[in-house]
């Protein structure tokens, strides 16, 4: 999980897995997974037509902020929590998620800052992100120009450093630089699918694919979903808001 999460379950029902845990959330409850932990993940129908959540995720500026000001009195999630989310929690939420409307930054941290101090009066809160790895720098950067060759060179000319520190710095972290740009390259793209109005075709130029194909089997492969079905679905998904007033 690169960043802290609160998954709220729309239809159906989430599992997470690890060494010795098992965390089921069902419809109508969230879940707190906090930023760093490692999950072998299903996201089960359970008899439904299919499995839908909200999802959240708060950066670690906004974190780092929020503790500042929080009762010392609450817990910090450290692994992941199950809760049950109330009208005024789902509502929050909500209001949070992509609209027609593409509410500012600015507007969109606030709502989020409101969700934390929800989730704090019920006792819960993040901890602060310790030093960043590596791997999770480099995919920092990659994120903010996923558009770009990155190269050992490129990356290590952007840190300062030189190519043979970095090269021990990925062996270390038992990561290749190809499958860290990869993999933020679809984080970005999913994204972008979901929160802009761009086409597939530019979505994949914008994160690095020359070709619409290996863009949607790269996707697919990942996410388990086309981006024409993200897309598609995004746009019923705003078309509900929207009816919903």
């Amino acid at each position: 999980m690169p960043s802290d999460l609160l998954v709220a379950v729309v239809a159906g029902r989430k599992m997470l897995y690890n060494a010795g845990q098992a965390v089921i959330a069902q419809r109508g409850q969230g879940v707190l997974i906090a930023r760093g932990t490692q999950w072998d993940v299903v996201n089960d129908p359970h008899g439904q037509r299919q499995y839908e959540a909200w999802v959240l995720a708060f950066d670690d500026d906004l974190v780092r902020e929020f503790n500042r000001q929080v009762d010392k009195r609450v817990h910090a999630v450290t692994s992941a929590e199950v809760l049950e989310l109330d009208d005024d929690l789902r509502d929050a939420l909500q209001r949070t998620l992509p609209s027609h409307r593409h509410p500012s930054p600015a507007l969109l941290r606030h709502r989020s800052l409101e969700v934390m101090l929800m989730l704090a009066e019920k006792g819960w809160c993040f901890a602060p992100a310790q030093a960043m790895s590596w791997a999770e720098r480099i995919q920092r950067m990659v994120c903010q120009r996923p558009g770009e060759a990155w190269t050992v060179a490129a990356v290590a000319n952007a840190f300062h450093m030189s190519e043979s520190s970095l090269r021990r710095r990925l062996v270390d972290s038992q990561q290749t630089l190809a499958a860290l740009v990869r993999e933020a390259r679809l984080q970005v793209a999913l994204g972008m699918l979901q929160t802009t109005d761009m086409s597939i075709g530019e979505v994949a130029q914008c994160c690095g694919w020359a070709s619409h194909s290996r863009f949607t089997a790269a996707f697919q492969q990942r996410w388990n979903v086309p981006p024409s079905v993200v897309r598609a679905r995004m746009k019923e998904d705003a078309q509900d808001l929207t009816d919903l007033g």
